[in-house]
């Protein structure tokens, strides 16, 4: 009867909805915004289109998004998606990520060689059975252990039933839980990929602003049992393109928003933790940059990172910018007083959720002593390093029960751990050498000699004598010797005499110990405390606010729209004319130099046909590769950028008439310069059937 009775309290409570503000939202598939399409742009999808948007979708676990675009397996991405992947198949002698790849035939397809992408086939609801599994007077870490116990079991029976990657995601800090199962594809390869100048034109001057002139893409095939995978469920490409004022969406897998964070969480992130991953970023840029400047080798080797580094940093310093802006950051404490205030009129309810701010505030007033220790404490600097010391932690954690197991080691993700673990893809010795040794400087300099971990990792060396004897040393770049390890289990790995392994067992109780700290102390606070919070939030609001991104499937909308800046209009649309023009501007100088082909070719181009376009939908880091379509699910664009006016949208919803805009490509502009440029008959028939 309690229960019943809260249940009843909660329903009778629901208040006037808040409105949503323009085109908010990163909305998940079990609850798109129905009713604001309806009312906004009179669109009323069958659930037939849903699925067949949701079926035509893609993630890559490189970080980004891509949509079918053909029955054979064909995805499109962008370039800087798929760059880490090019990179991999390149050599000193071919360069793809410089100078482009066509595969005429499928025959001439390239194998990516650790590129996983998921498809979301289904998802169930199991957040009664989660929430559920937890009993009465548990401690948050008790709490924390009874839901990672039924999640486990969750992930495991779904993949002996289904065969499918299964994932147990929660949603609104803890509100609710959804069973996700992904089609997984491993076989992936490379059609064509535009070079990285006319797909990064501008460089970091020009990225996160408009007008932009990139051709952002890359087009990619997934396989099945060595043959094209079969894939009824695609989005048809559209000739016209964005048309300005059109309605658009947006279908991808945006990586993080904190939108519903607390006061309290938002106030350590400002003050403590964007400033301490700035210092982390950097450090790693650094040493990179310093690389990179070696030679022109060491320059390819390095390039993606350092491009990686530089957009992540631009990023982060408009997010923190957001945050430093008082305006800004009082309209998120008034949303929680707001929140506060309503829950205050049930005294039941009140009694129930509204201790959770406190615990999280008290949680998070431990965090900043230990900060510096969680963000210095690893070896992620070093693919090498990290291959070690994810070696040592498997040996642990397989001889555990499933349910007991870190959550990356259980049952369900075991197949797609070993997939990257035993990559083939190149690692590079030298370059290995100068960042991790840039990275135990720092963090040397950050922590202090006596600290554990710096202590562990350098046995009494320096950074520079440590690092040169576990690189020099290790055979870990040798995938078969990474095989051997696993074959062998916990005794092989605990006997090996491997340098980057020692290392990794040397510094694997302090990295555990940190961890644990983190969960008892932060997570599992955050899980439970969350969950109350966001109960308090249906209960005043339903779900009309979208959950935060979590790098799981969503959809968002809007118009193709330019804006105004400061005094002047900023155009919906960029063309090739613009391109040229930029170009010239600046006397072609890097980073507005041109690919030969693109200067031998001018004349072919219709220069009027539209390159890149802004529109008002929802989106942020992950998004890149989302294809943007119109009401008939035909491409129009596809998502790369957003300008600068966009930045802080980590935190909050900045509004269409504040100028915030993603930025796509065109997809008649792809067409003209596959047509026109690269010669690419084959793609463009497979692509419109012409």
């Amino acid at each position: 009867m309690k229960k019943i009775s809260i249940l009843l309290v909660i329903f009778s409570f629901l208040i006037s909805v808040p409105v949503n503000r323009a085109d908010e939202g990163m909305w998940t598939f079990d609850n798109p915004p129905l009713k604001q399409w309806k009312e906004r742009y009179n669109f009323a999808p069958t659930q037939e289109w849903l699925d067949n948007v949701r079926l035509a979708s893609v993630r890559l676990n490189d970080g980004g998004s891509g949509g079918f675009v053909s029955p054979d397996g064909l995805f499109v991405t962008n370039q800087h998606v798929a760059n880490g992947q090019l990179q991999k198949v390149s050599t000193k002698e071919k360069d793809y990520t410089k100078e482009g790849f066509y595969a005429r035939t499928k025959g001439d397809e390239i194998k990516a060689p650790d590129l996983e992408c998921n498809v979301l086939v289904s998802f169930e609801n199991v957040t009664e059975r989660v929430q559920s599994a937890v009993k009465s007077g548990a401690s948050d870490k008790e709490a924390s252990e009874q839901r990672k116990a039924v999640i486990a079991q969750i992930e495991k029976d779904s993949l002996d039933q289904t065969g499918l990657k299964s994932d147990v995601v929660s949603f609104y800090s803890g509100g609710e839980y959804w069973l996700y199962r992904n089609k997984k594809y491993t076989d992936i390869r490379i059609v064509f990929a535009a070079e990285e100048q006319i797909a990064f034109f501008g460089g970091d001057y020009d990225n996160f602003t408009f007008p932009r002139h990139d051709l952002d893409v890359t087009f990619l095939r997934a396989y099945e049992n060595g043959q094209p995978a079969k894939t009824p469920n695609f989005f048809k490409w559209s000739e016209k393109g964005a048309v300005e004022d059109e309605f658009v969406l947006a279908s991808g897998s945006p990586g993080s928003t904190a939108r519903l964070l607390t006061v309290a969480q938002l106030a350590y992130q400002r003050e403590v933790g964007n400033p301490l991953q700035k210092q982390v970023w950097t450090a790693r840029l650094n040493a990179l940059e310093k690389y990179g400047k070696l030679g022109d080798e060491q320059h390819r080797q390095a390039s993606g990172s350092i491009r990686s580094f530089n957009n992540s940093l631009k990023r982060l310093t408009g997010q923190q910018d957001g945050l430093l802006m008082p305006r800004m950051f009082a309209k998120k404490e008034a949303e929680e007083k707001a929140l506060k205030d309503e829950l205050a009129k049930k005294p039941e309810l009140q009694k129930l959720y509204a201790p959770a701010w406190e615990q999280i505030s008290i949680a998070y007033g431990g965090l900043p002593a230990m900060a510096k220790r969680l963000a210095f404490s690893n070896l992620a600097a070093s693919r090498l390093a990290t291959i070690a010391s994810q070696i040592v932690r498997y040996s642990a954690e397989i001889k555990k029960p499933n349910d007991q197991r870190y959550d990356e080691f259980r049952d369900s993700k075991l197949e797609s751990f070993k997939f990257g673990l035993l990559s083939p893809a190149p690692i590079y010795p030298e370059l290995e050498e100068v960042t991790l040794t840039a990275w135990l400087d720092e963090g040397l300099k950050t922590l202090g000699a006596n600290d554990p971990f710096i202590k562990a990792a350098l046995n009494g060396a320096t950074p520079a004598e440590a690092v040169k004897r576990a690189v020099q040393g290790t055979q870990l770049k040798d995938v078969a010797f990474r095989k051997s390890l696993l074959e062998g289990g916990a005794d092989a790995i605990a006997k090996s005499t491997d340098p980057m392994i020692v290392m990794g067992r040397n510094v694997e109780p302090i990295i555990r110990e940190l961890r644990a700290f983190n969960e008892e102390k932060i997570l599992n606070v955050e899980a439970s405390a969350g969950e109350k919070i966001s109960k308090a939030r249906f209960a005043v609001y339903g779900k009309s606010i979208a959950p935060d991104a979590n790098f799981n499937l969503r959809i968002s909308y809007g118009k193709v729209k330019g804006y105004e800046e400061d005094t002047t209009l900023v155009p919906y649309k960029t063309t090739f004319f613009g391109l040229y023009d930029r170009a010239e501007s600046f006397g072609e100088k890097p980073p507005y130099d041109l690919p030969t082909r693109y200067k031998e070719g001018r004349d072919k181009l219709d220069l009027s046909t539209p390159l890149n376009f802004v529109y008002s939908a929802d989106t942020i880091g992950g998004n890149s590769g989302s294809p943007v379509i119109d009401r008939n699910a035909e491409l129009v664009g596809l998502n790369f950028d957003s300008n600068i006016q966009k930045l802080s949208n980590r935190y909050w919803y900045i509004e269409e008439n504040e100028g915030s805009r993603a930025v796509a490509v065109h997809s008649a502009g792809i067409l003209e310069a596959l047509r026109k440029l690269y010669d690419a008959p084959e793609l463009v028939k497979e692509l419109t059937g012409k």
